[in-house]
C-alpha cells in the first residue's frame, strides 16, 4: 500500500504540471484556508533533496501564489468590510492590525486562519494598498521559503525514504505552529492579567 501512494506522489512530482497546481493551490489558500497549499509545498520540497523537483522553483511558485491570493482576499475583504468588522477573528485581525500596522500580515501568515482575517480585514478597514503589497511581499516570501526548506531538509534527513522526510517536515511544520500558538496564549494571558491589575480597587466596601 505504502509503495502504491509513494508511486503516485513520485509520478505527481515528476509532472510538468506540478508548479501550475503550487501556485494555483497556494492562490486558494489566500481566501479559502482549507486548502491544502503548505502541505502541497512542504511535500513539493521532500522531493527536491533527490532532484525530483526544483527546489527554487517550488519556493518561487508558492510565494507568487501566495501573493496573488492574498490580493484576492484583501479585494473581497474591500468590497465586503461591512459584515466582516463584528466577528470575532477579524476583531482580533483589526486590533493586531491597529497595534503593529502592516507587521501583522508577516506574523498573521504563520497562524492558522490568521493569515486570511488578517487580507480581508485589511481590505475592509481600507489599508493603503501600496503598504498591503509591501508587507505581503515580504509575507508571502517568507512564507515560501519556510515552507520549502522545512520540507527539503525533512527530505535530505530521509533521502531514501521519501515519505518519513515528508512526515518530518511536517511535524516540523506543525511544531512551529503551536509553539507560535502557545505564544500567543501566554502573552494574551498575561496582559489580560496586566490589564485587570491597573484596574483601580474600590475601597467603598
Amino acid at each position: 500500500m505504502s509503495h502504491a501512494i509513494l508511486d503516485l506522489v513520485e509520478q505527481v512530482m515528476s509532472s510538468p504540471w506540478l508548479y501550475v497546481a503550487l501556485f494555483g493551490l497556494a492562490l486558494l489558500d489566500g481566501f479559502f484556508p482549507i486548502v491544502p497549499a503548505e502541505t502541497s509545498v512542504i511535500t513539493a520540497a521532500v522531493f527536491a533533496a533527490s532532484g525530483q523537483t526544483n527546489l527554487a522553483l517550488v519556493i518561487v511558485v508558492a510565494a507568487l501564489g501566495a501573493f496573488a491570493g492574498d490580493h484576492i482576499s484583501y479585494l473581497i475583504g474591500r468590497r465586503s468590510g461591512g459584515r466582516l468588522r463584528e466577528k470575532k477573528a477579524f476583531v482580533w485581525a483589526r486590533n493586531a492590525l491597529a497595534e503593529r500596522g502592516g507587521l501583522v500580515l508577516v506574523v498573521a501568515r504563520y497562524i492558522p486562519g490568521g493569515r486570511t482575517a488578517t487580507t480581508l480585514t485589511m481590505g475592509a478597514v481600507r489599508h493603503p494598498l501600496r503598504s498591503f503589497t509591501s508587507f505581503d511581499a515580504i509575507a508571502a516570501g517568507s512564507w515560501g521559503l519556510y515552507s520549502g526548506l522545512i520540507g527539503f531538509f525533512g527530505g535530505m534527513a530521509f533521502e531514501n525514504d521519501p515519505i518519513k522526510g515528508l512526515l518530518l517536515g511536517l511535524g516540523i511544520a506543525v511544531s512551529i505552529t503551536v509553539v507560535v500558538e502557545v505564544v500567543r496564549w501566554v502573552r494574551k494571558r498575561r496582559a489580560t492579567k496586566a490589564s485587570a491589575d491597573r484596574l483601580p480597587v474600590d475601597t467603598s466596601l
